[in-house]
């Protein structure tokens, strides 16, 4: 994913946790917060109750790229926060890519 689509500051993700709407699944939570860039922007949080360091940065891989195949169908102008849950540690990327899509529809941000 490129680096103009990513989320990198603790002040973004502050403020998108805090004045964003949630949106929950059994795999993970996605806060949404509307911004003025005019591009849809991810950030992703695994804390260390999905696992350690090897598990999370694999969560975070399959969450990255779910988001990356997702960013051409989804209406600019979000910031996303995406919060993984411990059962992602067992997913395959099938089910983290379905998860994705069904909370970014149930957001509203999906185009179709």
């Amino acid at each position: 994913m490129h680096r103009r689509h990513r989320l990198r500051s603790a002040e973004d993700f502050r403020r998108v946790r805090t004045h964003g709407r949630s949106y929950a699944h059994a795999l993970l939570v996605l806060y949404v917060h509307a911004n003025r860039h005019g591009l849809t922007r991810f950030g992703f949080a695994v804390s260390k109750r999905v696992g350690n360091a090897v598990v999370r940065n694999r969560v975070k891989r399959l969450l990255r790229e779910a988001a990356r195949h997702a960013l051409p169908a989804l209406v600019p102008g979000w910031d996303i926060v995406v919060v993984g849950r411990p059962p992602l540690a067992e997913a395959t990327y099938p089910l983290v890519a379905e998860a994705l899509a069904a909370t970014l529809r149930q957001a509203n941000v999906l185009c179709s």
